[in-house]
């Protein structure tokens, strides 16, 4: 699924950036960014598996760690941990990975929405 490819390459770009921030804050808003991260990969690898309505709750969590990540990330970036350079690369990789799970979400909220339509008209 490109999508869970995509986050897979998030994560290991976040990866390399994280070896680089100093070692207090590697430990503290780093290991933070990791763990969602690592939690966000879960959610959507359990989204790819799982039954529609299943799905849709699980891509409501995806999207609340994707905001968590956007906001430590930013957090990261104004107390200087990475570079503007980084923190656009992050910043728009994020928001395209938000965009297209919110995508995937509205696709079967209307999917499913068209299923009980018909069942309603039988």
């Amino acid at each position: 699924m490109p999508l869970l490819e995509k986050a897979k390459a998030i994560y290991k770009n976040w990866v390399e950036m994280h070896r680089n921030i100093p070692r207090a804050e590697r430990f503290g808003i780093g290991t933070k960014i990791d763990l969602l991260f690592l939690e966000l990969l879960e959610l959507l690898r359990k989204a790819v598996y799982s039954s529609i309505e299943e799905k849709i709750k699980i891509l409501d969590d995806a999207i609340v760690k994707i905001d968590s990540l956007r906001f430590f990330i930013q957090l990261l970036w104004e107390t200087r941990l990475i570079s503007n350079n980084q923190y656009t690369v992050l910043g728009t990789d994020m928001e395209s990975l938000g965009k297209m799970v919110g995508g995937w979400k509205r696709g079967l909220i209307s999917k499913t929405s068209a299923v009980k339509a018909e069942e309603r008209k039988k």
